[in-house]
C-alpha cells in the first residue's frame, strides 16, 4: 500500500481525471477529482461558479476542498489546472503526496482545449493566451516529482508508465 496519496497535475484537458480515474482502478484506490468536488460542494458547474462568482472566489474554494482532500490517505487526487500554483496545495502536495505532471506538448494541449466546452478560463482566452498561461503554470508543475510525457502516448500506456514509477520508486510501506 501506498504511504501516500498520488497527485496529477497539469494543464486543462491533459487528461488528469481519465487517467486518474483508471489508475485509482488499477491500484485499488480512492479517486477524487477536485473539481467535481468543488461542484458538489457549490451545488453548481464550474463553468457556473466563474460566471456567477468569480475566479477569485473559485481560487479559494478550490484551495480549501484541495487542502481537506489532500488529508486523506491511499488515494489519487486530480487537481485543477491552476491549482498547482497555489502555495499552500504545492507544499502541502509535496508533504503528504508524490506529484505526477501530465506532461503534453502545447499544440495538443490546445487542440484538445478546443474540443471541450466546459473550461471556463480556456473559454475567455485565445490561443496567444492559453500559451502564455501555459508558459506560467509550467514553471511551477516543473516542481512536480515525476513528469509524465504523454506525447503518443494512450491512456493505457501513460497509466503503465505512472504505475512503474510506482514499483521502481518503493512507494510502498
Amino acid at each position: 500500500m501506498l504511504k501516500k496519496n498520488i497527485v496529477l497535475i497539469g494543464m486543462m484537458a491533459a487528461g488528469k481525471t481519465t487517467i486518474g480515474f483508471k489508475l485509482a482502478k488499477k491500484l485499488k484506490y480512492e479517486f477524487i477529482d477536485i473539481d467535481s468536488e468543488i461542484e458538489k460542494y457549490e451545488n453548481e458547474k464550474i463553468t457556473t461558479i466563474f460566471e456567477n462568482k468569480g475566479e477569485l472566489y473559485f481560487r479559494k474554494l478550490e484551495e480549501k476542498i484541495s487542502l481537506i482532500m489532500l488529508d486523506k490517505n491511499k488515494t489519487i487526487i486530480s487537481i485543477g489546472g491552476g491549482a498547482f500554483l497555489n502555495d499552500k496545495i504545492r507544499k502541502k502536495i509535496t508533504k503528504n503526496s508524490y506529484s505526477f505532471w501530465l506532461n503534453w506538448k502545447i499544440k495538443t494541449i490546445l487542440d484538445r482545449i478546443s474540443k471541450n466546452k466546459r473550461r471556463p478560463l480556456a473559454l475567455k482566452l485565445n490561443n496567444k493566451e492559453l500559451i502564455n498561461l501555459y508558459k506560467e503554470r509550467v514553471k511551477f508543475y516543473k516542481l512536480s516529482d515525476f513528469k509524465i510525457n504523454c506525447e503518443k502516448k494512450n491512456k493505457n500506456e501513460i497509466i503503465k508508465q505512472i504505475s512503474k514509477i510506482i514499483k521502481n520508486e518503493n512507494f510502498t510501506n
